[in-house]
């Protein structure tokens, strides 16, 4: 655990990802160590959601940067002197003021700040383009030059971008878009969650379906349907709460500790032959 080390060399300054963040905080609650050195926290690697971003000054005392980039360029974050409310909802803005950033809808129309879209960027320090991939330039990247980031933002009227999440990751469900991060984010507020994801489930109906995987704070878990009736609760759109929960210990991550959604659907499709097999056995048994 890292807290000794906090107390031991009074670390001012330390940086998480997401997912590390959240067991900082459920580990706060219990520890005796001293944490009062630290002052900044920076998250970043994937987006902090605003529920356990609004615990971070409360639980450590110091103020929480995030961080928002990408390794072909473009980096955010937000300053130790913004304010609280605009740390706590945000990703931050860009780190030079000759970065450019365009936020556009299908057809690549710009749109009006506040509206989510597809996040375009240039600027002095973000690629021009892959080595020798001339065919994946030419999508990856506008005639003028503007790299397709591939993830769904909004601006503020600050110029700080509010990540929404990956446009492969936006669940489309029966022609109605669900931003798998929303929900997370409000499953999140419920107090014996402790992680949440959300992916597409393939449905011959609706075209694709939400599963939402959630780590419990205990054994205790709360039960699906509870769940459900919690985000009801919370004001959110009935297309939005998920058609199916499932309970699991961990989440697969990538290499750099972001949550595997591509490893969670394969999870998904395990169950679900798991479960088959399971149903033609009983079947068979009677």
């Amino acid at each position: 655990m890292t807290f000794p080390l906090i107390e031991a060399e009074r670390v001012t300054i330390t940086a998480l990802v997401p997912p590390l963040a959240l067991i900082w905080l459920s580990a706060a609650t219990r520890t005796e160590r001293d944490l009062s050195s630290l002052e900044v926290l920076q998250v970043g690697g994937a987006r902090l959601a605003e529920e356990p971003a609004r615990k971070i000054r409360p639980t450590f005392g110091c103020t929480l940067q995030q961080v928002f980039g990408m390794a072909e360029g473009l980096v955010n974050y937000t300053r130790l002197d913004d304010p609280e409310e605009l740390i706590v909802t945000t990703q931050g803005r860009p780190i030079s003021p000759d970065d450019e950033l365009r936020v556009v809808d299908e057809e690549d129309r710009d749109l009006p700040p506040g509206e989510t879209g597809h996040l375009l960027t240039r600027g002095p320090y973000t690629i021009r383009g892959y080595y020798r991939a001339p065919e994946h330039n030419a999508t990856a990247f506008t005639a003028d030059g503007f790299y397709r980031t591939g993830d769904l933002v909004r601006l503020t009227p600050t110029g700080h971008i509010v990540v929404e999440g990956r446009a492969k990751d936006q669940i489309n469900r029966g022609g109605e878009k669900i931003a798998s991060e929303e929900v997370e984010n409000q499953l999140l507020a419920h107090p014996a969650v402790h992680d949440a994801a959300v992916v597409s489930v393939p449905d011959p109906y609706l075209g694709e379906r939400t599963c939402a995987f959630v780590i419990p704070r205990t054994d205790a878990a709360p039960g699906g349907p509870e769940l459900k009736e919690f985000l009801h609760g919370r004001g959110l759109a009935a297309y939005k709460v998920p058609d199916r929960v499932e309970f699991v210990g961990a989440f697969p991550s990538t290499g750099v500790g972001k949550v595997s959604r591509r490893d969670l659907r394969r999870a998904l499709r395990e169950l679900a032959v798991q479960r088959s097999a399971e149903q033609t056995t009983e079947t068979r048994g009677n």
